[in-house]
């Protein structure tokens, strides 16, 4: 007889069910406000405000995403006109990225419905509840972090 388990009892499971439901609210709350973005993309977008000019090894740095795959999430940005690559003065073979003028716009437009369809994402939670949520998950992940460094 193997060990008894529980998927319900497992942070593994409960984590991908978690990230499932979140994406699940971006999708659906962005579309249905007319627009056309993932969760990765609205990630890069609102880091390349912050960070304007980085290249996309540090942006997939920033945004924990896959160096690998953080070229087609960049694409399809660049295709909607949203972001450009420009060269690096420093090594014409980088590419430096940058929003436009209509990236920029488009982010303002989408983050108080990104801001707003956070709550949904936590469902049932009280607000303390919410807020103890978020301490734990920064918490795990500040471990994490740390144990790469």
């Amino acid at each position: 007889m193997g060990v008894e388990i529980d998927l319900r009892d497992m942070p593994g499971h409960l984590i991908r069910r978690l990230n499932q439901n979140s994406a699940s609210v971006f999708h659906s709350r962005v579309k249905a406000a007319g627009y056309d973005l993932t969760s990765v993309q609205f990630a890069a977008l609102f880091t390349l405000h912050k960070l304007p000019g980085i290249d996309q090894a540090t942006l997939a740095r920033q945004i924990a995403y896959d160096r690998a795959t953080i070229g087609g999430v960049v694409d399809r940005l660049e295709r909607k006109s949203l972001v450009v690559r420009k060269v690096n003065k420093r090594d014409r073979r980088a590419r430096l990225l940058e929003l436009t003028d209509e990236g920029e716009q488009f982010l303002e437009q989408i983050k108080p419905i990104v801001a707003d369809l956070q709550r949904d994402i936590l469902g049932t939670l009280t607000n303390d509840e919410r807020s103890y949520f978020m301490q734990l998950a920064k918490k795990v992940l500040q471990m994490e972090q740390e144990s790469e460094a």
